[in-house]
């Protein structure tokens, strides 16, 4: 018994170091961004918004789950108009769904998820904002539900 806990956690710790193993050799700058203590110069770099499509398996199911990220911009639950100052630049989302005339701001970071969406074919917009609502920069995507999805609970 005592041999297959050691093997297992050999096992554990060879797996956890393949996994680190696409990180090594880049500093902790180039894979956690500029620290967030010091000054930075100016100007920044432009904010940039990269959403990802929805992922499939949740999609066949009738969820949408869409993933997202921003460069040069920090997502965080801070608003107006001296929330401007703060280096390095934050901001949220604004999400629309459908053209609809309505939509909601989102400052958690977390996936954009849809549910009991009809089937066929959808599009939702996702709007990079700074803390005034000041759209910095979007993206559309579009995808289809199928029909008979199950929607997920």
């Amino acid at each position: 018994m005592m041999r297959r806990h050691l093997l297992l956690t050999l096992f554990a710790l060879t797996s956890s170091c393949t996994w680190a193993a696409p990180l090594s050799g880049l500093s902790a700058a180039e894979v956690n961004g500029p620290a967030a203590v010091a000054p930075l110069e100016q100007p920044q770099p432009p904010a940039k918004l990269i959403v990802d499509p929805p992922l499939a398996g949740p999609l066949s199911k009738g969820a949408v789950f869409i993933q997202y990220r921003v460069e040069n911009m920090r997502i965080e639950p801070v608003f107006g108009p001296e929330a401007l100052k703060v280096m390095p630049r934050i901001g949220h989302i604004h999400v629309i769904v459908d053209d609809n005339p309505w939509h909601w701001a989102d400052a958690s970071g977390e996936p954009v998820i849809l549910v009991g969406l009809p089937a066929g074919q959808h599009k939702v917009t996702i709007i990079l904002a700074d803390p005034t609502h000041k759209p910095v920069d979007r993206k559309t995507i579009e995808f289809t539900v199928p029909p008979h999805a199950a929607v997920m609970h």
